[in-house]
């Protein structure tokens, strides 16, 4: 799970190719991107994209009308430069998703719908021979994920899950991870990650469903019920929509920011392609916090409960990592350590590297051109939303859990292999 920069070049050089662009398309010619999903995180990565030279965002969708209309009249005004009358409109809309999957030229796709969305829309645009960029947590439930993965493989597309971290934020974390790969910190006896509590079921009150939104589509495949504007806010707002609490759409604040820090971490323990073998809750679970995941390596990973200082603060971050001879401390904002100062040496060119990648949306596009695997691929965005559900699983039954991370099932107890998965509505059945 671990890799020199040298061996990683020579690796991927004999890897090999999925399904490449760069065979059919002259080199020159940009990459045609549709959008799913046009809310607040939509539009970041709409902003985004728009600056690359290399894509030509040709589609958007959403099922709010304001949003789309919004996000169609950003591309028009962003390309309007290039047309001598200064009139772009080379950009369609569309409300249903599959229409825009539809479209003939389109290369790939960016989604970033509500989680309970992600998986039917991934798994219809691998069918479609479409590029993916999913936003994490990657699903809403362990059996999407695994559908999502073989989806992938079998359409030979490229995807990248939208675990930003590995590629950005100052890239703290990837040097945090090699300094764990490296022995730095001696050997790791413990990981400990700040994040939020697990969903609850929804229970919001009945509102009227404003003119232009069409929630009856944003349910999808959840649970039939009546609209409510923290779930689908009206028009073109601001804010991350508060869905993301509910256990009907999302995993709540540990499925959130945890699937980035989740993510780190299982990143750091070389488990990409694994897990834990048991979930272990407090002796409180409504407390949402101080569940353990037990790795078979011995490590135990612990949700949002930490050590004390002398003088009684927490010694909190993003992602904490103990070790016999040191700790690491590492959030967006940077990376620290407990003496010993174990940072003061950096890593040295024949240490093992983390996969080299600077940009998330720019790693996606070059392994689309040479149909490389990315830095965060449907399997490992996978492994890490597992993390997430697990947790919430060990919250909401309030009980030790075997997990078997090879078949992905609890071992003798299926009460809990019920929470694996969730039928679709009828109308939703892919």
């Amino acid at each position: 799970m671990t890799v020199t920069r040298r061996t990683f070049l020579a690796a991927s050089a004999a890897a090999p190719l999925v399904y490449s662009r760069a065979a059919s398309v002259a080199a020159n010619d940009k990459l045609a991107i549709g959008f799913i999903g046009v809310g607040t995180m939509g539009r970041g990565h709409l902003g985004g994209f728009l600056g690359r030279k290399e894509v030509e965002v040709v589609a958007v969708c959403d099922v709010v009308k304001e949003r789309l209309d919004s996000a169609k009249a950003t591309v028009e005004k962003r390309y309007a430069d290039r047309v001598k009358s200064g009139d772009y409109k080379g950009v369609k809309a569309f409300a249903d998703f599959r229409e825009l999957l539809a479209l003939k030229g389109l290369d790939a796709v960016v989604i970033a719908t509500p989680d309970h969305w992600h998986a039917i829309t991934s798994v219809l645009a691998a069918r479609a021979g479409k590029h993916v960029y999913c936003e994490k947590p990657l699903t809403q439930n362990v059996a999407e994920g695994r559908w999502i993965v073989d989806e992938v493989a079998k359409g030979k597309i490229v995807f990248q899950t939208g675990s930003q971290q590995r590629s950005e934020f100052g890239g703290h974390f990837r040097k945090a991870v090699e300094y764990v790969w490296n022995g730095r910190i001696g050997k790791l006896k413990t990981v400990r990650i700040g994040v939020g509590g697990p969903a609850k079921p929804c229970d919001l009150p009945a509102q009227e469903a404003p003119d232009g939104t069409d929630f009856d589509f944003w349910l999808g495949p959840a649970p039939e019920r009546a609209y409510n504007e923290v779930l689908c806010p009206k028009g073109v707002h601001g804010h991350f929509p508060a869905w993301r609490n509910y256990q009907e759409y999302a995993g709540g604040a540990m499925a959130d920011m945890g699937a980035h820090h989740f993510d780190i971490a299982q990143w750091a323990m070389g488990m990409d392609k694994s897990g834990p073998v048991e979930v272990v809750p407090p002796e409180n679970p409504k407390s949402g916090k101080g569940l353990r995941f037990v790795y078979a390596s011995g490590v135990v990973m612990v949700h949002n409960e930490f050590e004390k200082d002398k003088d009684g603060k927490e010694i909190k971050a993003d992602c904490v990592f103990e070790g016999t001879e040191g700790t690491i401390l590492v959030s967006r904002g940077g990376i620290s350590s407990i003496s010993p100062d174990i940072l003061k040496t950096p890593i040295a060119e024949g240490d093992k590297h983390v996969y080299p990648s600077t940009s998330h949306h720019g790693n996606w596009l070059e392994c689309v051109t040479s149909g490389k695997e990315t830095i965060c691929t449907a399997e490992t965005g996978h492994r890490s939303a597992t993390i997430c559900h697990l947790g919430n699983i060990g919250y909401r039954l309030g009980r030790k859990l075997t997990w078997d991370p090879a078949k992905e099932t609890f071992a003798n107890d299926d009460a809990a292999n019920k929470e694996l998965s969730r039928e679709p509505r009828a109308k939703w059945k892919v």
